[in-house]
C-alpha cells in the first residue's frame, strides 16, 4: 500500500491517544500554562529511513486542529544521518507535550520498519527478486507497518486473509491433499484471485504445479535446494511465480535471490524491526 487512508489514521490515533492520556495529562496540566507556545524538533539519533511524518502530524492535529503542519524539507523514504533535524512543529506547548509520546512511538516504529526493509531491498539489488512482507504485524498497526514496508522499497504480500488464497500445510492436511485443496479453492474464488501453495519437497511442488497453482512458496529450503526446485518448477511451467519463505535474514537473503526466485517474503521486516531512536525536543517560543 503506497498511500495511507487519512480517515483510518485519525480514527486509530484517537484510540492511541485515549489509551495514553486517559483522564488527562496531569503533569502538563499542572506545570505548563495553557497559553505558552512552543516549537518541537524531530532529531534523528541514528541513521534511519524516515517514515510516518503525516501520522505524527495527525497526532497533534487530533489534539488541536489549529496546529500547523510539520515544517520539513524531507519526505517519507528519505534516508537521514544521525544528528539530522528532519522536521519541526510549532503550537501550544501543552499540546506538543501531550502528543509527544504517541507521535514518537508511531514515527519510531514506522521508521524502524522502513529502515530494516531498505537493508533487505539493497541486499538483493540486481538479482530481480522482490522483497515482500508477511502478516506478522503488530495487531492494530498493520496498515501503518505495511505502508512502512513500501516506503522502505519492498512490496506488500497479503494485507489480510481476504486478499488471496495461500494454501499452507495445515490447509493441505485438512483438505486431504494439495490437489484437493487447489481444486476446492478454484471452485470457490473468483477468476481474479491467484492461488499460492506452500510446498516443502519436489513431489509437493510437482503436484501443486500440475493442479493449477499460480504461485509456489518454497518453505524453509536452503538456497541450494531452492535453486533445484526453481529449475524443476520452470520446466513444468515457465510462467509459474516462485516465492521463498522462512527464516530469512540479511546474511542469507541474497543467496535465495540468486537461486532464481521471484519473491522473498521476510517476516522480520515487521515482527523484528527495531524502533529507531528519534527525539522531540520542545522549547518555548
Amino acid at each position: 500500500m503506497n498511500q495511507l487512508d487519512y480517515g483510518e489514521i485519525l480514527a486509530a490515533i484517537g484510540e492511541f491517544l485515549a489509551e495514553d492520556i486517559g483522564r488527562g495529562d496531569i503533569t502538563t496540566r499542572s506545570t505548563v500554562p495553557r497559553d505558552v507556545r512552543g516549537q518541537g524538533n524531530f532529531l534523528a539519533k541514528e541513521d534511519l529511513v524516515i517514515c510516518g511524518l503525516a501520522v505524527a502530524e495527525a497526532v497533534f492535529i487530533h489534539l488541536d486542529e489549529e496546529n500547523p503542519e510539520i515544517e520539513t524539507n524531507y519526505h517519507d523514504g528519505d534516508a537521514v544521518e544521525k544528528g539530522t533535524i528532519f522536521g519541526s512543529l510549532k503550537g501550544y506547548a501543552d499540546v506538543l507535550l501531550t502528543g509527544e509520546r504517541v507521535a514518537l512511538n508511531l514515527l519510531q516504529r514506522m521508521s524502524g520498519v522502513a529502515t530494516e526493509t531498505r537493508k533487505y531491498v539493497k541486499a538483493v539489488e540486481g538479482t530481480g527478486a522482490i522483497i515482500v512482507d508477511t502478516r506478522k504485524t503488530t495487531p492494530g498497526l498493520r496498515m501503518l507497518e505495511k505502508y512502512a514496508v513500501t516506503v522502505g522499497g519492498a512490496k506488500n504480500h497479503r494485507f489480510g486473509l481476504d486478499d488471496g488464497v495461500l494454501i499452507k500445510d495445515n490447509h493441505i492436511a485438512l483438505a486431504g491433499g494439495i490437489t484437493e485443496a487447489v481444486t476446492a479453492a478454484k471452485k470457490q474464488v473468483g477468476h481474479l484471485h491467484k492461488i499460492e501453495v506452500e510446498i516443502s519437497n519436489w513431489a509437493q511442488l510437482r503436484e501443486a504445479v500440475m493442479s493449477g497453482a499460480d504461485i509456489i512458496m518454497l518453505d524453509n529450503q536452503t538456497p541450494e535446494e531452492s535453486e533445484k526446485l526453481v529449475e524443476m518448477a520452470r520446466d513444468l511451467n515457465p510462467n509459474i511465480i516462485i516465492e521463498s519463505s522462512g527464516g530469512m535474514n540479511l546474511d542469507t537473503v541474497r543467496s535465495f535471490a540468486e537461486a532464481g526466485v521471484d519473491l522473498i517474503s521476510v517476516g522480520r521486516l515487521t515482527h523484528s524491526a527495531k524502533a529507531v531512536d528519534i527525539s522531540f525536543k520542545i522549547k518555548a517560543i
